[in-house]
């Protein structure tokens, strides 16, 4: 009988992860990838499709970062932010040129949250909100600030806010 070679050892880590990666649950996951390809320049990798055309799995690199998706499906209990009413958690995306990625956002249909503009710690920054419910903020960074300078830069946002209370007294 021959001597099989035993099969070669699998990455721990597959080539294109890192160490996190989101898994986006979309009501309409083929959508959300069309949607992502033009408001984010992301290239699909991956698609499995189910026996009833849902998605079952995909997968889509936005720059160096990969992230997964699913259908909605809520039989099995994975539910969309829109499905619950809103979503708790945001995809942050740090780019070349924050005004030129949320502009192209926006164009393919994502609504404005906070629009672009220079922020206290030092990025150029705003947020949108994706057809599918998903949130992403997006980012350049322009200004190298230390803690200290970015402590005293919030307390000052803080205190331009009405309604918050001066934290420097005690």
């Amino acid at each position: 009988m021959p001597v099989q070679s035993p099969a070669p050892k699998a990455k721990p880590v597959p080539d294109g992860f890192r160490t996190v990666t989101p898994h986006l649950i979309c009501a309409g996951a083929a959508d959300a990838i069309e949607f992502y390809k033009k408001a984010f320049g992301a290239t699909e990798m991956f698609r499995l499709p189910g026996p009833d055309g849902r998605l079952m799995h995909a997968s889509i690199m936005i720059g160096d970062s990969m992230i997964m998706l699913v259908d909605e499906m809520k039989e099995m209990g994975a539910l969309g932010p829109k499905s619950r009413g809103g979503t708790p958690v945001g995809i942050h995306l740090q780019v070349e040129d924050a005004d030129a990625l949320f502009a192209r956002a926006v164009a393919a249909g994502a609504a404005v949250k906070m629009p672009v503009m220079d922020m206290f710690w030092g990025d150029r920054y705003g947020v949108v909100v994706d057809p599918f419910g998903h949130e992403w903020s997006i980012a350049t960074h322009i200004r190298d600030l230390t803690p200290d300078e970015i402590a005293a830069a919030a307390l000052e946002a803080m205190k331009a806010q009405k309604g918050c209370p001066d934290v420097t007294k005690a």
